[in-house]
């Protein structure tokens, strides 16, 4: 298996932020057949396969504000206002996502992207672990 890290910036709002081409770039230097499995240590932020760039991305955030609102119901509450719902997202958006992967390429559908996405306005940095597991 090879592994790296990649570092996003995601800032002080909300985002859905784009890392597919990230995701080429490490499964076309890699080679072959296989799975990509992209993954996020962090418990407030996702993995998500969409089509962004359409509105989707701003329907997904909107979605998730109907949800999850940022306010102060929640029990885990550092942080900014509504900080506990960043919390409760990886429930509903997993903090990972596997892709296959073949003859070096992301076989991901016509508008499927890999997007990270954070509700959490606190954290301006994350890590993206990417591993390829070889067939």
């Amino acid at each position: 298996m090879r592994s790296q890290t990649i570092e996003v910036i995601t800032g002080s709002r909300e985002r859905v932020h784009d890392i597919t081409s990230e995701c080429e770039s490490f499964v076309r230097s890699c080679g072959g057949d296989g799975l990509l499995h992209v993954f996020v240590p962090h418990a407030t932020a996702g993995v998500a396969l969409l089509e962004l760039g359409s509105g989707s991305d701003d329907d997904l955030l909107a979605a998730l504000e109907n949800l999850l609102p940022a306010d102060d119901r929640w029990r885990h509450a550092h942080g900014s206002r509504g900080h506990g719902r960043s919390h409760v997202m990886p429930a509903l958006i997993p903090p990972y996502a596997t892709v296959p992967v073949l003859a070096g390429r992301l076989a991901l559908g016509t508008w499927q992207s890999i997007a990270i996405v954070d509700l959490n306005i606190d954290n301006l940095e994350r890590q993206v672990r990417l591993s390829f597991l070889s067939d």
